[in-house]
């Protein structure tokens, strides 16, 4: 019996978003898809070094190492999931009237809601590894 645990990739009917092209969120389905995939292989091998209930003094930067970049590939896998599950297809763009609890919380923060939104999507667009959530 393994003790590896195995995802399947979830399957988001989203085609036809107001606000993001169907060829965006293509990308961002084979992304997630990859990072499904890489988290089953590296728990698989995190796995083997298990399999005998000890990690030995010569496996563990080996062990360091994979672990480390599970980290990577489970959270991206998992903030898809979040992402695709935040979107709708025919949604809106948000309260018209300004008034959410939300919008005042970003202006009692921020200063204005104005900021919030500029922060957040600031750090959208950075390169390199990040995820700007809200």
């Amino acid at each position: 019996m393994s003790i590896v645990k195995t995802y399947t990739a979830k399957q988001f009917d989203l085609s036809g978003l107001n606000g993001i092209s169907d060829q965006t969120l293509e990308m961002h389905f084979k992304l997630y898809e990859g990072y499904v995939t890489n988290t089953n292989t590296l728990t698989q091998k995190i796995g083997e070094f298990l399999a005998d209930g000890k990690v030995d003094k010569e496996e563990m930067p080996a062990y360091s190492e994979l672990t480390r970049r599970l980290g990577f590939e489970y959270n991206g896998m998992v903030l898809h999931e979040y992402y695709f599950g935040n979107l709708t297809s025919g949604g809106g763009t948000g309260d018209p009237t300004g008034q959410t609890g939300f919008r005042r919380a970003a202006t009692e923060s921020f200063g204005s809601y104005d900021n919030w939104k500029a922060e957040l999507v600031g750090i959208g667009k950075m390169s390199g590894v990040c995820w700007a959530i809200c």
